[in-house]
């Protein structure tokens, strides 16, 4: 499969469940806090993940698409989503920057890959 393509199935796959999560993410963890078994991980879970954001807090649409778009742990489409929801960003603002930060991580990671691959097929 070619860098390109590669990156193209990853980019689709990472995004396609994102304006489902937007709009999911509330009321399954209103639901799932109310339940002895999931309530302290939900509860940690969002706490990690507003403790994570402070960008996204503080800048706002740009924020997002920072924090979407660091290849790290703890970084990244999923994450940004969450964040997304948990300040209560409106969709038409979370989605585009949610989008933008992907494409952004998605080329580095690619040019990165295909950087190491490259180098690696010069070798003798």
């Amino acid at each position: 499969m070619s860098p390109l393509h590669a990156t193209m199935v990853s980019f689709a796959g990472s995004m396609l469940p994102v304006p489902f999560l937007i709009c999911a993410i509330r009321p399954v963890f209103d639901i799932l806090k109310k339940t002895r078994l999931f309530g302290g991980m939900i509860h940690r879970l969002s706490a990690r993940t507003l403790r994570n954001s402070e960008k996204v807090k503080k800048y706002g649409f740009w924020g997002l698409i920072l924090f979407v778009s660091i290849p790290l742990p703890g970084t990244g489409v999923w994450s940004g989503t969450l964040a997304a929801v948990l300040l209560d960003m409106r969709f038409k603002i979370a989605f585009p920057a949610i989008l933008i930060g992907n494409t952004i991580a998605a080329i580095v990671i690619m040019t990165l890959s295909y950087g190491a691959l490259g180098a690696i097929n010069l070798l003798p």
